[in-house]
């Protein structure tokens, strides 16, 4: 999974969701470096500000793109993949907001957020359980 969603994501995502057209890396994938996505209705840029593949942590920004609206300046995450005990992987997600000026978020928006990247990651999953040769 942190192959899939963080070092070879511009191999795997278009795949898995239908509504990402491209993923491509701007520099050579570690820190500092950018990753554009591509969607059909869009784009996002997340800058790479920790990596760790060996411990499957991953900390990256938010820095431009359609998510961010006029309320949102960034979005700081960081991403642990820990081996779960049925075989399996559980991700630990921090989502760090920062708005612009006084402006308040809503908590449906976020939940909503939420909700589309829990649906990516599992459709992630069942496509590795699917291609097991993929980011093996």
């Amino acid at each position: 999974m942190f192959k899939a969603l963080i070092t070879d994501n511009h191999d795997v995502l278009s795949k898995v969701s239908p509504s990402i057209k491209s993923v491509e890396t701007i520099g050579d994938g570690g820190v500092g470096s950018i990753k554009l996505t591509n969607f059909s209705d869009g784009y996002m840029k997340n800058r790479v500000d920790f990596l760790d593949a060996e411990n499957y942590v991953s900390k990256f920004t938010l820095v431009e793109g359609d998510a961010l609206d006029d309320k949102v300046e960034k979005v700081c995450y960081e991403m642990k993949f820990e081996d779960s005990k049925d075989g399996g992987c559980v991700i630990k997600i921090t989502s760090d907001y920062y708005t612009k000026g006084d402006a308040v978020l809503k908590e449906e928006d976020v939940k909503a957020g939420q909700d589309h990247a829990i649906g990516l990651y599992k459709a992630c999953a069942d496509y590795l359980v699917a291609n097991p040769h993929v980011c093996a």
